[in-house]
């Protein structure tokens, strides 16, 4: 069992203990359900009163709220960052057993630091370079001339194209594909159908970027598709060619990027956005849930569109005014001009 005195914690966090330093932790707990054995939370003034029956050993909270919880304290500027930082100490998913597994294969040039792990049946292409710590997952294929910087763990089935470039301390989890072709296609006069374009580009990921399940990101057409340091990724996200993702963007799930779309830092893309492509989003843009991107979005701040959920009835009439806009919009117009003339 994994335990932490309460000094470890604070060090950790950078918090100011109040209380018995030399407390053991093993683990942490809601508010609601935490024992004295480990450690809450309260990142929310709405649950306050949990703390009046709260039997952590500690919990970790704002000076203002400190005189509601007569235990042992860890106060923090930001709880919910804390409760971040501290998950890392009770995490035993990243145990990397540095070796190559003997059901592997692996090429005979590519350059694996001593300290990387190589799970079973996984299969390391030519001239692949796998950084210190790295680990790659059971299943996982990387095609020849691929990147993999040092503390990288790659989950389960990940499949990592030829020639992809992966920075250092990112995650990629399981089923995720990068440096698939992109969607490029030519209507082709001479024989009919489509000619395929081969696409020529890569995919550069950088350092600390995490990556969730059955995402796909696609190899560039020409330039690479890029995503920047820090990049958060959820499951089921689709970024196509040429894309580039700004340092610190965080991406919800069923997203999707059309080809050669620039975003800028510090974004948020709530679930089931759509982006069309060749367009520019500046820093510090937010996105809210299902919402279509069809231009350009030069100023930093918060986006919508659409209409949230309604009783059937209600949309179907609201649906029908809607489709009804432009004819109201050209009544109006024809009223104000003989207003004007009047």
């Amino acid at each position: 069992m994994t335990c932490y005195t309460l000094r470890d914690i604070a060090e950790t966090v950078g918090a100011t203990l109040r209380g018995d330093a030399g407390l053991t932790i093993t683990g942490i707990a809601g508010l609601g359900r935490a024992k004295n054995d480990q450690i809450g939370f309260l990142a929310q003034s709405r649950f306050r009163q949990q703390l009046s029956t709260c039997k952590a050993g500690a919990v970790i909270l704002r000076e203002q709220d400190a005189d509601m919880f007569s235990g042992n304290l860890l106060i923090v500027e930001d709880p919910y960052l804390a409760y971040a930082k501290l998950t890392r100490l009770f995490d035993s998913s990243y145990t990397v057993s540095a070796g190559i597994h003997a059901s592997a294969v692996v090429a005979g040039t590519a350059r694996i630091d001593a300290g990387a792990e190589i799970s079973a049946n996984a299969v390391i292409g030519e001239d692949v370079v796998v950084g210190a710590g790295a680990s790659i997952g059971p299943g996982v294929v990387v095609g020849d001339r691929a990147q993999i910087g040092a503390g990288t763990r790659l989950f389960a089935n990940v499949s990592v194209y030829h020639d992809v470039i992966i920075g250092e301390h990112c995650i990629v989890h399981s089923n995720t594909v990068i440096g698939g072709d992109g969607f490029g296609f030519s209507p082709d006069r001479e024989r009919g159908g489509w000619r395929k374009i081969h696409q020529l580009g890569t995919v550069r990921i950088g350092n600390q970027v995490e990556i969730g399940s059955s995402t796909a990101i696609d190899r560039g057409a020409l330039d690479d598709t890029v995503i920047c340091d820090g990049v958060i990724i959820d499951n089921q996200v689709h970024i196509a060619h040429n894309v580039v993702i700004g340092e610190n963007t965080a991406i919800a799930g069923n997203c999707g990027f059309a080809g050669s779309t620039v975003v800028g830092k510090n974004c948020t893309f709530a679930g089931a956005v759509g982006v069309v492509g060749h367009i520019e989003i500046a820093d510090n843009v937010h996105i809210t849930g299902m919402t279509m991107v069809t231009k350009s979005i030069l100023e930093p701040g918060n986006y919508s569109s659409g209409t949230s959920a309604a009783p059937s009835r209600e949309w179907r009439k609201n649906a029908v005014r809607f489709n009804q806009l432009n004819e109201l919009a050209s009544r109006v117009k024809a009223l104000e001009n003989k207003n004007e003339k009047s």
